[in-house]
């Protein structure tokens, strides 16, 4: 009995860091390191293929302008709640809402990304931070400015109107 016990502790350690893992598709679209506007007019084989893969791994309900993962799915370490893979509110681009604090998700961030988010504001009630990696693609990042607030939100912009 006890080394029944200690054999399913032991699996569930060596498995718990591959459920931890990665989406690396939605991460790679969330963090600007892809872009399906290149692609769509690039390269739509990889654009078509990244829809197929994105409909395997998420479901989408009635109007909502989000879908939800179909597993546990991460970006930065963190826990994926919702995803909008087209746009958000004013914005085009490909963003997620993750289940943690703005200075969780910041720091999550920063370090995937290998720099600082270089411009940050507070005002009407949400912190933002932003950053821009190349001509259309800018990470950005926000949350509802409230100690109670869980959830972020983080994506890469190729548009935004102000």
């Amino acid at each position: 009995m006890k080394h029944t016990i200690f054999a399913a502790l032991a699996i569930c350690v060596a498995i718990l860091p591959a459920w931890a893992a990665d989406d690396a598709g939605v991460t790679r679209m969330a963090l600007c390191q892809d872009s399906w506007l290149d692609w769509q007019k690039s390269d739509p084989a990889k654009l078509k293929s990244f829809g197929d893969y994105f409909r395997t791994r998420f479901s989408h309900k009635d109007n909502d302008a989000f879908v939800v993962p179909n597993a546990a799915t991460f970006i930065a370490g963190l826990r994926v709640a919702q995803v909008f893979p087209e746009s958000v509110g004013m914005g085009v681009g490909f963003s997620a809402m993750v289940d943690a604090d703005f200075s969780t998700t910041r720091a999550a961030l920063e370090k995937a990304l290998g720099k600082k988010l270089g411009h940050c504001e507070r005002g009407d009630g949400m912190n933002a931070c932003d950053l821009a990696i190349a001509e259309k693609r800018t990470v950005t990042l926000m949350a509802e400015d409230s100690p109670k607030a869980r959830q972020t939100l983080i994506g890469c912009y190729y548009y935004y109107e102000k």
